[in-house]
């Protein structure tokens, strides 16, 4: 992306358009003295002036102010690039979090930014205070979310056999980044059912700050299946539904899928799921988690989607 250079700052007391200011500053809640400061989604709002142009070409609208379509940066640079959910900007010590790219369109608001700022505005919250004013340069992170997957076979660790299971979550979460547009990272462990190993495994990936953490086998109930005892300790908060519903589902069917222990919960920011080894079992968990894993990555950070 080209330099991404700030044109002008402004803010409101009010809901409606903003007014330019010489300069805002950012608190952990937003734009001091804005009418948006507060602890919801959208504390920061930015617009790129590709779009205003494009719409005053289109309704050959007047030239417009600093901060007449509700916003509260206006740059240059983004253009159309794909911004998404958990980017960042960083400008000087302050940086902003995107957490919402639009928002619902009142049509009973007839101000000019609304008809623009609900389909490209961009909504951040602040993650560093700091003070920004026009000429600023704003440096874009994007968000590459972070996968860990490992498997817990003695046999397969010792190269007795082919890791099967491990790579079928890893294409299955593959499919499910791309189909979301997501950039991402995938990585993957194979070890011995270990549960020292396992656990300092997991707990680098969660320092690491990785998305989502994946193991497969070890839930059952053999002296070695160790995967169950090894992760539940190391849970913040545990989501129990999801397996609850899994067995449930499975296990009406063919009750052997009842007996698995898997767990499911996490560990910091990041969540953490525990499969059993059979493909055909890895599949049918993955079928379930997948309906809920975009929206659990917005709750775990927060960000009410609502």
């Amino acid at each position: 992306m080209n330099k991404i250079k700030i044109l002008s700052v402004s803010l409101a007391k009010e809901r409606g358009r903003k007014y330019s200011a010489d300069e805002i500053e950012l608190s952990e809640n937003g734009v001091v003295g804005d009418v948006h400061r507060g602890s919801g989604n959208r504390q920061v709002s930015i617009i790129d002036v590709s779009h205003i142009e494009s719409f005053r070409k289109l309704t050959e609208a007047r030239k417009t102010e600093a901060g007449e379509f509700a916003e509260n940066i206006r740059v240059s640079g983004i253009g159309n690039a794909t911004i998404i959910p958990f980017d960042k900007f960083k400008i000087g010590e302050a940086e902003l979090e995107v957490t919402q790219i639009g928002k619902p369109f009142h049509a009973e608001f007839s101000e000019l930014g609304h008809y623009v700022m609900p389909r490209v505005g961009i909504f951040c919250r602040v993650s560093k205070k700091g003070i920004l004013k026009a000429g600023d340069v704003m440096q874009y992170i994007p968000k590459t979310y972070k996968a860990l997957i490992i498997t817990l076979s003695d046999r397969a660790s010792r190269g007795e056999y082919e890791d099967r299971s491990g790579p079928v979550i890893k294409e299955i979460l593959k499919d499910f980044f791309h189909k979301k547009k997501l950039p991402h990272k995938i990585k993957s462990e194979i070890i011995p059912d270990d549960g020292n190993k396992l656990k300092k495994l997991i707990s680098d990936a969660a320092k690491e700050k990785y998305d989502v953490i994946i193991t497969t086998g070890g839930t059952g109930i053999g002296k070695r299946d160790i995967t169950v005892e090894t992760v539940q300790p190391m849970l913040d908060k545990e989501i129990p539904g999801i397996m609850e519903h899994i067995r449930y589902k499975y296990g009406s069917i063919k009750p052997n899928a009842l007996l698995s222990r898997g767990v499911a919960g996490t560990i910091d920011e990041s969540l953490v799921y525990t499969l059993p080894g059979s493909v055909k079992a890895v599949n049918e968990y993955m079928n379930e988690i997948l309906k809920t894993l975009y929206h659990l990555f917005f709750m775990l950070h927060g960000v009410d989607v609502h």
